[in-house]
C-alpha cells in the first residue's frame, strides 16, 4: 500500500450506509405499515367510536386524531425521502436540504386525562407512532450527523466515527 493511499482513505459515512441498510428497510415497512393501519382505523372503527363518545372525549378524539395523522405523515415524508437516497433517486445532500421540511420534533403531548378518554386502538396507535417516532430521530441525528466545517479539517476521521455513534445512541429531548 502507498504512502497516497493510506492519506487519502475516508472515514465509513455510516449515514450513507444506515440510509441504504435492513434496518431502515425494516423502519420504512413499519413506519408504512403504521400509516396504512391508521388510516383504516381512523376512517372505520375509529369513526365509529368517536360518533359514541361524549363531548370532552369526543374533542379529545379530534385533537388527537389530527396529532396522530400530522405525525405520521412526516414520518412518512422523512421515510420516503431516504427511501429515493437508497434508490439513488437523489443523494444524501439532497436528502439533507429537502428534510427541512419535514418537522420531526416532538409536539405536543397529550393530556393524560384527555388520553384516558380516547378508545384504546387510538391510544395504541398514539403510542406505536411517538416510538416510531423516537426511532427516526435517532436515525436523523445519525444519518444528517454534521460536523461544524472548521471542526471538520482539525478533526481526526475516527473522532467523527465516535460523533457518529454517539449520536446514533442518544436520545433527543428537545
Amino acid at each position: 500500500m502507498s504512502e497516497n493511499s493510506v492519506s487519502e482513505a475516508q472515514p465509513v459515512s455510516f449515514g450513507a450506509r444506515l440510509a441504504n441498510s435492513a434496518a431502515f428497510a425494516d423502519l420504512f415497512r413499519e413506519g408504512m405499515a403504521l400509516v396504512e393501519e391508521t388510516a383504516t382505523y381512523l376512517d372505520g372503527h375509529g369513526r365509529q367510536e368517536s360518533k359514541r363518545l361524549e363531548r370532552g372525549a369526543a374533542l379529545a378524539y379530534a385533537t388527537e386524531s389530527m396529532r396522530l395523522t400530522t405525525r405520521l405523515m412526516q414520518l412518512a415524508s422523512w421515510l420516503l425521502l431516504h427511501r429515493a437516497v437508497k434508490e439513488g433517486e437523489m443523494s444524501l445532500a439532497q436528502a439533507n436540504k429537502e428534510k427541512s421540511k419535514v418537522k420531526l420534533s416532538v409536539g405536543e403531548s397529550s393530556e393524560p386525562n384527555n388520553f384516558e378518554l380516547l378508545p384504546e386502538p387510538l391510544q395504541r396507535l398514539i403510542e406505536r407512532s411517538q416510538k416510531l417516532q423516537l426511532k427516526v430521530r435517532r436515525l436523523d441525528a445519525t444519518i444528517h450527523n454534521r460536523v461544524a466545517p472548521e471542526r471538520a479539517i482539525l478533526s481526526n476521521p475516527v473522532e467523527r466515527q465516535i460523533g457518529l455513534l454517539k449520536a446514533a445512541f442518544e436520545q433527543d429531548v428537545r
